[in-house]
């Protein structure tokens, strides 16, 4: 079927319809296309995906695959940017006689207000004065994956590396063994929460204000006995997390496990019996016994899946508030069929390719990120 170029048509399809023409066109193309999906996506969405995971499970299976031709990253931007850069990295390119993966984020306006907290200028400018005050050559920057190309091309150039919630722990145990300093960027709680698990005490992690003119907010010598300088950002979902929500539900349910993920804030962390990435929230419930009882504190969609896939446990939204990636759920199913339809007709729309000597350096903090166990 020839495809329509006005989305609003698409809209007024019903899912039965958009199913049905969405899986016409992945009998067509095969192992030619790959869609990935994030675990925060709708239902709808993320059942049309061929892989699903986490951000880090999402971009390594992005580096590895070697057949598809395309690319539906049902996710975020940055998600997005990650995959070009990954399944175009030159050695790939090569092997494809130089002909590209196209990477198509099936809504451009699907963001991520996290990543939004850090801009390339900011960073540039925070270095430039941390330079004043410490040795910066003794300085690593990691920057979370979610952020934009450009923040991980800086890291590349600069000796960085990129981390994802699954990895962070690796990662800044491999900082630590080349220099003693971190500036970690943009997520506070996941920097926060990853360096107390390994003794580093608060004092040593100075907040970074971006707002601020001068040292972020800091003192000269705040800075100077900073072991890792955490930027001041934090993700929307993971902030509606408190204590007390914990607290509740230890007193209705003495025998809950409580497992959050670690954007969460410190205090949350801490009352948790664990925190982990999306995948690792997936790898408890999945390992569990029948019986037993769930609080967990990561985005909605998610929690909401795990409580259909795993009846045989008692699963609960740790807050007792509705908390949804926005963003995420601005793909839908009428995106991914118009953008579907569109690449198979030789018309990719909202095709997602960071620019050369972004990609160059950005693939540096990557590898290392991958490199890192």
């Amino acid at each position: 079927m020839t495809p329509t170029y006005d989305l609003q048509l698409y809209e007024s399809l019903d899912d039965e319809t958009l199913i049905e023409r969405i899986q016409r066109v992945r009998v067509e193309l095969g192992s030619r296309l790959l869609i990935l999906g994030h675990h925060y996506q709708r239902d709808s969405v993320i059942a049309m995906a061929d892989l699903r995971g986490d951000s880090y499970k999402l971009s390594a299976l992005a580096a590895e695959n070697t057949d598809c031709e395309s690319i539906i990253f049902c996710g975020v931007h940055f998600m997005a940017e990650t995959a070009d850069i990954l399944a175009n990295r030159p050695e790939r390119l090569a092997q494809r006689d130089g002909r590209r993966v196209t990477v198509v984020l099936p809504d451009r306006s699907a963001g991520c207000s996290l990543a939004d907290m850090a801009a390339i200028n900011q960073v540039e400018d925070c270095w430039s004065q941390l330079a004043e005050s410490i040795d910066i050559e003794d300085v690593t920057p990691i920057t979370y994956v979610n952020s934009t190309a450009e923040l991980k091309a800086f890291c590349g150039r600069h000796g960085g590396i990129v981390c994802t919630s699954a990895n962070a722990a690796a990662v800044l145990r491999w900082a630590f063994e080349r220099r003693s300093r971190v500036l970690f960027f943009p997520d506070q709680h996941l920097g926060r929460n990853t360096a107390r698990a390994m003794g580093i005490q608060t004092d040593q992690m100075p907040l970074w204000d971006p707002d601020q003119a001068e040292l972020g907010g800091n003192t000269e010598a705040a800075i100077r006995n900073g072991r890792v300088i955490l930027w001041r950002g934090h993700c929307s979902v993971h902030q509606v997390f408190l204590p007390e929500h914990i607290e509740q539900y230890r007193r209705e349910y003495p025998d809950i496990k409580v497992i959050v993920h670690p954007e969460c804030t410190a205090e949350v962390v801490e009352l948790a019996d664990a925190a982990g990435s999306t995948g690792a929230i997936l790898d408890a419930v999945q390992s569990a016994l029948p019986g037993t009882r769930w609080a967990i504190g990561t985005e909605q969609h998610m929690v909401d899946r795990l409580r259909r896939d795993y009846p045989q446990q008692h699963i609960h939204f740790l807050a007792p508030t509705e908390s949804i990636c926005e963003t995420m759920s601005r793909i839908t199913l009428a995106n991914v069929c118009w953008s579907i339809e569109n690449l198979a007709a030789g018309t990719p729309v909202n095709v997602i390719e960071v620019a050369p000597e972004t990609a160059r350096w950005s693939l540096e903090s990557l590898r290392r990120m991958l490199d890192v166990k």
